[in-house]
């Protein structure tokens, strides 16, 4: 479950115009479903020595596999068929640890706050799976 995505090497992937660059990774930009495919139309533009071919993953851009995900994502892990994120829901607020089912593309937030950071790595690192539960 990837596509590939062109990035600017300065940041931002290219919109569907092919001619300017969006901060964030979003359906406006260029999607392909093989490398090859990227290859083909990098060659073609101008600069093409500063653009990368990237990999877009449920583990590497998790809010566009999710469009339920809310706020900032500050790491993730893959624990079999679920995508574990650090989340920050808004600014200010406590972190809490997401539960992103790869199957269903439902999105569970964990009823425990976190206030800093240490506390939710320590959550985050220790997350394990059992049969179908999630453990912390």
């Amino acid at each position: 479950m990837s596509i590939f995505a062109l990035q600017y090497l300065a940041g931002g992937f290219l919109d569907e115009d092919l001619q300017h660059f969006n901060k964030n990774f979003d359906d406006w930009c260029v999607q392909f479903e093989d490398y090859e495919d990227a290859m083909d139309i990098v060659q073609t533009l101008e600069n093409h020595e500063a653009i990368n071919i990237v990999e877009i993953t449920p583990l590497s851009y998790p809010k566009y596999f999710f469009s339920s995900l809310k706020g900032t994502i500050y790491a993730t892990r893959q624990i079999e068929n679920k995508i574990i994120c650090v989340v920050e829901p808004f600014m200010g607020s406590s972190f809490k640890i997401a539960i992103c089912d790869l199957k269903t593309r439902k999105v569970r937030l964990t009823k425990t706050s976190y206030k800093n950071i240490p506390s939710v790595e320590y959550a985050f690192a220790n997350f394990r799976e059992s049969g179908d539960n999630i453990y912390n």
